[in-house]
């Protein structure tokens, strides 16, 4: 059982990473990952619905009519995406400002569903939180990861969070010019496609 809970959380580090393996969530991915910071909120923001969600769909696969498991599985995701804009409006409303559609359009992410559908509607409580856990931190993870290099190729800063700046390349390099397309829509495509890059040439070795 550890060692099956074990599998279920690691897995989602990078076995099956939505954006880089399994290839699910590109919307937020793309949209959102200007900077590292709103690709740690957009990421955390997610996790959170996915391991609710993940936890009562488990608890109710046994009482919801298969027929009707979808609506019901997306009424349960629902109520979570309010849940987390109500918390965030009250506590980080500056990033609730920045995510913007982004975090209504969970209700929609494939992942959530996907996992719903595919894992916790099948395993029990435990499983399905370890699954949801390790697969909302790699989607964090690759939000962060993808926002940082956008952010740093794009602005030559890095923000952990508003006001902590971590880096700023002007210091280290005076001259240096930012490449102003990352932080707009062409640079997210061409930051995901090396990183997809990247991740595929170090899974072949």
């Amino acid at each position: 059982m550890a060692k099956s809970v074990t599998q279920e959380f690691v897995k989602g580090l990078w076995a099956e990473i939505p954006p880089f393996r399994l290839v699910l969530g590109l919307c937020p991915t793309l949209g959102v990952t200007t900077k590292m910071q709103f690709g740690i909120g957009m990421g955390l923001a997610t996790t959170f619905v996915l391991v609710c969600a993940n936890i009562l769909v488990s608890m109710l696969r046994k009482a919801i009519p298969s027929k009707v498991r979808i609506a019901c599985f997306i009424i349960i995701i629902a109520t979570f995406v309010i849940l987390v804009e109500l918390l965030m409006q009250a506590y980080t409303y500056p990033l609730y400002q920045q995510l913007g559609i982004f975090i209504p359009l969970i209700v929609v992410n494939c992942i959530v569903l996907g996992r719903a559908e595919a894992f916790a509607s099948k395993n029990g409580i435990v499983v399905s939180i370890a699954d949801g856990l390790g697969i909302g931190i790699g989607f964090t993870l690759s939000l962060a990861a993808l926002g940082s290099v956008r952010e740093i190729l794009g602005a030559g800063t890095l923000t952990l969070w508003e006001g902590i700046e971590l880096f700023n390349i002007a210091n280290v390099f005076p001259g240096f010019q930012p490449f102003k397309f990352m932080v707009q829509a062409p640079g997210a495509f061409i930051g995901l496609g090396l990183m997809l890059c990247l991740m595929n040439m170090m899974g072949k070795k």
